[in-house]
C-alpha cells in the first residue's frame, strides 16, 4: 500500500506516510461572495504557515500542490517557493480550479504551457472530468 496524506500545511502532526501532499491555500481561495457568513472568519493570515510546511517537507517525501485560477497566481506561487528555499520543480504541481469540464479545459490550455515553461507538473482534476462535480466519486 502507498499512503498519501493531503494537508493544507497549517497543522503539523507526525504521521507515517509515503507522500505528504501539501496544498497551501493561495489568496485565490478567499470567499468571493460578500454575503456569506463564513467569509468574515476566513482570514488570509492563517492560510500559509511556512514553518509547518517546511517541517512537513522535512519528514517525508512531499509534493506541493497549488490550485490555480489565473496566470497571475504564478507570482504568489513563486514568492512562496522562494520562501521555502526553491524546492525541486518536479515536486510542484499546478492544478486548475474548476467544477465543470469546460472551465477545467479552458484553464488547462494555458496552465499546461506554464508547467512546460517552469518544469512544474500539471495535475488534472480527473474526478471532475470523468464524473462531474459530485460527492462520493
Amino acid at each position: 500500500m502507498h499512503i498519501t496524506v493531503e494537508t493544507a500545511g497549517v497543522v503539523f502532526k507526525p504521521v507515517a506516510c509515503d507522500l505528504m501532499s501539501i496544498s497551501p491555500k493561495l489568496s485565490n481561495a478567499a470567499p468571493r461572495d460578500p454575503g456569506q457568513q463564513w467569509q468574515a472568519n476566513h482570514q488570509e493570515t492563517t492560510w500559509i504557515d511556512l514553518d509547518c510546511i517546511q517541517r512537513l517537507m522535512a519528514v517525508c517525501e512531499y509534493q506541493l500542490k497549488f490550485v490555480v485560477i489565473s496566470p497571475e497566481d504564478l507570482a504568489e506561487i513563486e514568492q512562496l517557493l522562494d520562501q521555502l528555499g526553491r524546492p525541486d520543480p518536479t515536486n510542484v504541481l499546478l492544478m486548475p480550479e474548476g467544477t465543470d469540464r469546460e472551465t477545467l479545459q479552458e484553464r488547462a490550455t494555458w496552465l499546461v504551457d506554464l508547467c512546460k515553461q517552469t518544469g512544474y507538473r500539471y495535475c488534472p482534476r480527473l474526478q471532475i472530468e470523468l464524473f462531474g462535480h459530485r460527492r462520493g466519486v
